[in-house]
């Protein structure tokens, strides 16, 4: 039995080496195949990394055009509102200046009638203003309608 111990385990050490030797020959000829699994791993994951980074980068040229898009928009809306206004301004305006061209040509009318057959008040008014004159000149018509020139020049000009 003794010697049945001793082969037992001589077998068990051999087979413990054989299935060592084994192992570090399948581990030679497994570790080449594993990298180029690997690297293809390593392929396949930069891809769709790739592929997600193009679709990320599409979708935000997407909303850049939109956002821009939105922004032409706003801005002729703005600018037909501010256009709508302008128009707006000058009718009141127009309408403005009717309405103080009206309120004239009816102060010219009120002044017009209480100067008619007032011959005396407008000479008045007439020496006042050549009175007060500041040296301008003043040319008179004569009967052929040619003004009589530097008549009245005033002194120190």
């Amino acid at each position: 039995m003794y010697q049945n111990k001793q082969a037992v385990a001589l077998g068990n050490l051999a087979l413990m080496t054989a299935v060592a030797i084994l192992l570090i020959l399948l581990a030679f000829w497994a570790w080449p195949k594993y990298k180029v699994y690997k690297l293809e791993l390593d392929g396949i994951a930069a891809l769709k990394e790739a592929e997600w980074s193009k679709q990320i980068l599409i979708e935000e040229a997407k909303a850049r055009e939109q956002a821009a898009l939105m922004q032409a928009k706003a801005k002729v809306t703005l600018a037909e509102a501010e256009g709508r206004a302008m128009i707006a301004r000058a009718k009141a305006e127009g309408q403005a200046d009717i309405e103080r061209a009206k309120a004239a040509a009816e102060a010219n009318k009120i002044i017009g009638e209480s100067l008619k057959g007032n011959e005396a008040y407008l000479r008045y008014v007439w020496i006042k203003g050549l009175q007060e004159g500041k040296g301008e000149r003043i040319y008179i018509p004569t009967e052929a309608g040619l003004p009589l020139l530097e008549a009245g020049k005033a002194p120190g000009k």
